[in-house]
């Protein structure tokens, strides 16, 4: 499993954003540290620290989902920056983008990458 990590000034704002605008679903969150979810998937979210090796910025988060028009609708009536609005491209996914408070773009699409077939 791919647990990405961003970093945040204020976490509790941006659990709340990530959760009551674009629809993940919070575990754990507090003052400095949040476990958020998307299907199987987890975004963790820390501190923002002086000097910090692991704070590299903004990040692009790509997250699955069947039914974009539906999604797209729902973040757009609580508010959410969208960036690019509901489009079809080249390789069959239908996706859409969206820009939070700190600056990461989330998109969401019906692509799937599915990973090559290994012997057990």
């Amino acid at each position: 499993m791919l647990v990405p990590t961003l970093r945040s000034s204020d976490i509790p704002a941006l659990a709340a954003h990530l959760t009551d605008v674009l629809g993940l679903t919070a575990g754990h969150v507090s003052a400095g540290h949040a476990e958020l979810f998307w299907g199987d998937g987890a975004v963790l979210l820390g501190p923002r620290r002086p000097h910090d090796p692991f704070d590299t910025g903004r990040a692009v988060l790509y997250l699955v989902l069947d039914d974009p028009d539906a999604h797209h609708a729902r973040v757009s009536a609580a508010g959410a920056d969208v960036v690019m609005g509901l489009t079809d491209q080249d390789y069959g996914s239908r996706e859409f983008a969206v820009v939070d408070p700190e600056g990461n773009t989330w998109s969401f699409g019906t692509y799937r990458p599915v990973p090559p077939h290994t012997e057990t």
